[in-house]
């Protein structure tokens, strides 16, 4: 059962979408993830994007399992 202050802790507003990071959760996990390479070709997106595309796959099932939910069929 979330009391209020669990609640507001873990409140997802604000965010795009639900599976999207906070500042806070992305400052945990950032370290864990490797640094861009110095040689080859640039990265076109920033680990924190694909973090979140990954995080809303696997929450929604895809992007027809979010979009239902959200209202837009």
């Amino acid at each position: 059962m979330w009391t209020d202050t669990t609640g507001a802790i873990h409140a997802r507003k604000g965010l795009a979408l639900p599976s999207n990071l906070t500042d806070d959760e992305w400052a945990v996990l950032e370290p864990f993830l490797p640094l861009a390479s110095s040689v080859g070709r640039p990265r076109k997106w920033p680990m924190r994007r694909i973090v979140e595309a990954m995080l809303y796959l696997l929450r929604g099932g895809g992007a027809r399992g979010l979009a239902q939910r959200r209202g837009n069929r």
